[in-house]
């Protein structure tokens, strides 16, 4: 039996099969057009059941002309395996954007069968991004200690002086003297605002229950910069705790609900949310241990105001990028941070009116280590 042959063999039978544990999507789709088969990734992909997927061809789950339906003729005309990247296949019913590498083979025992494969461009991207990250906030890291020692000490020197200036000078002069003292005073502000990225003690961390975490920075922005902007909470009430700092992640979410507020404006028709869910398929190695683990838990601040540059997305995380015309550009560097030393990830996806940042974190077991595989959550 050759390769084909054999995965569609498998992807034909009842049950669970190997193809279940890959992490990325597998089809069967017949000689006309309807899917026969799938796996468990192409349920969660496809946002449907097996059972209802076998029942409908594979044109209803994408958009008209897709560049699938055409890898797929071009399979079955040249009867050998075509690859291709970067597709986005993305539709009303499975989500968009969604963009894929695909591999689609032909089943030689039966002419006009193919099998489709997706893999995820968005999975190796969150990974180059977070690695981007880490090495911004290491390039901040060592300007904080250096600004620390040779900035703030001059800065002192120069604030002292201009406050025994200001007791000599005639009264239209004491203007200049509280200038050079208030814009000393702001410089210093930033010093320490870079210094939390010298921070390199190990992280308190325990089990969270995100959701109280959630609820608390809710209430603040209600009070605050978000009074009268709309939130709406979208939960998945039966997440495990996340192992993680209940301070700093309290940090994460008010910088990301601000920078949501306020790319929102004064449009009345704005909208914030906030949305848990769990997501199994995404591993990487954490800070402090060889093994891979899981990020299951997904954690999404998403806003409907105008989106972010396409020029600025690659560098959004990198210290002092900023679309503010007074901001300092090191709050989403030091989320990015914060989120990394927790050995978790974080992406963002923009475009006009919905512009999403999403977190993936390990999860807690009673062992006080991140989850490690989906059966600790219960889930076959």
């Amino acid at each position: 039996m050759t390769s084909e042959s054999a995965r569609a063999a498998l992807l034909a039978s009842d049950g669970p099969t190997i193809l279940d544990a890959l992490p990325h999507p597998v089809l069967l789709v017949a000689p006309d057009g309807v899917i026969e088969s799938a796996n468990m990734a192409a349920e969660i992909f496809m946002r449907s059941s097996a059972s209802f997927l076998r029942r409908h061809p594979i044109s209803e789950f994408v958009p008209f002309g897709s560049p699938l339906l055409t890898l797929i003729d071009q399979v079955r005309e040249r009867a050998a395996p075509v690859n291709e990247y970067k597709v986005d296949i993305g539709s009303p019913r499975i989500g968009a954007p969604k963009i894929v590498d695909i591999n689609a083979a032909p089943v030689a025992d039966r002419p006009g069968a193919v099998v489709l494969m997706f893999q995820e461009r968005t999975m190796a991207e969150k990974i180059d991004r977070q690695l981007t990250s880490r090495g911004a906030a290491r390039t901040v890291t060592s300007l904080a200690a250096m600004l620390a020692h040779e900035i703030k000490n001059p800065l002192s020197g120069i604030r002292g002086a201009a406050q025994l200036l200001e007791q000599s000078v005639v009264d239209d002069d004491r203007s200049l003297t509280r200038l050079i003292m208030d814009e000393t005073d702001r410089i210093v502000r930033l010093v320490d605002r870079m210094e939390v990225f010298s921070d390199e003690r190990p992280i308190e961390r325990d089990p969270v229950n995100i959701h109280v975490v959630l609820d608390r920075v809710k209430s603040l922005s209600d009070k605050g910069f978000a009074r009268n902007k709309r939130i709406v909470e979208i939960y998945d009430p039966s997440l495990p705790p996340v192992y993680a700092n209940k301070d700093q992640l309290m940090q994460v979410f008010l910088n990301l609900v601000k920078n949501a507020s306020e790319a929102i404006g004064d449009d009345p028709d704005g909208e914030i949310r906030i949305s848990t869910a769990f997501r199994p398929g995404v591993r990487l190695s954490v800070p402090g241990t060889e093994a891979r683990v899981s990020l299951p838990l997904e954690f999404c601040v998403q806003d409907n105001g105008p989106g972010v540059p396409d020029d600025l997305l690659p560098h959004l995380f990198e210290p002092f990028i900023t679309t503010k015309t007074n901001g300092s550009g090191l709050g989403l560097a030091l989320v990015a941070k914060i989120i990394g030393d927790h050995g978790g990830v974080i992406e963002c996806d923009s475009q006009r009116e919905r512009t999403v940042f999403r977190i993936l974190m390990p999860a807690f077991t009673e062992g006080g280590n991140p989850v490690s595989d989906l059966n600790s959550r219960g889930i076959e």
